[in-house]
């Protein structure tokens, strides 16, 4: 029962509102099961082609893209890292240019990181190192040089 000295507060739901409400979300729902790909519609989502800008590219924003500036940044230490290691343990070189042996190198680096080969390959396609040959293979190859360039 309701009497005149407090006036009480109610909140109002209409069901036009709810209706309202309900047809939002589900235009909203299809437009986006449209552009899924794990749906069961005919809408297939426009692909990008190779040529066009943002080709094997993540989404702006996206979580991938975060994780790939996050893998950049970290190999780019990496390969700072080993030309630190390089200097620090460097041989005679050629020509006053800091140089290391890949035994060396390996024997030293091995307890900082476990990817010598890939940040070695990583460094010389940023044009800091140069060694012979395509791959350098623990025992084999530890008589080569590899000169720190920069």
């Amino acid at each position: 029962m309701e009497t005149d000295d407090a006036p009480a507060e109610t909140c109002t739901i209409s069901v036009k509102g709810l209706t309202e409400n309900w047809q939002k979300w589900s235009i909203d729902h299809c437009e986006y099961q449209k552009n899924n790909p794990f749906s069961n519609g005919k809408v297939i989502p426009p692909q990008i082609q190779r040529g066009q800008e943002g080709y094997g590219r993540a989404l702006e924003g996206s979580k991938t893209e975060e994780r790939g500036k996050d893998a950049h940044s970290h190999i780019s230490r990496e390969v700072t890292e080993l030309c630190q290691v390089i200097l620090e343990s460097r041989e005679s070189g050629d020509d006053s240019r800091p140089a290391v042996r890949f035994g060396t190198l390996f024997e030293r680096y091995v307890t900082i990181s476990n990817k010598l080969v890939g940040v070695l390959l990583r460094a010389r396609k940023q044009g800091l190192v140069h060694f012979e040959g395509e791959m350098l293979w623990q025992g084999r190859d530890d008589g080569v040089i590899i000169t720190l360039l920069e």
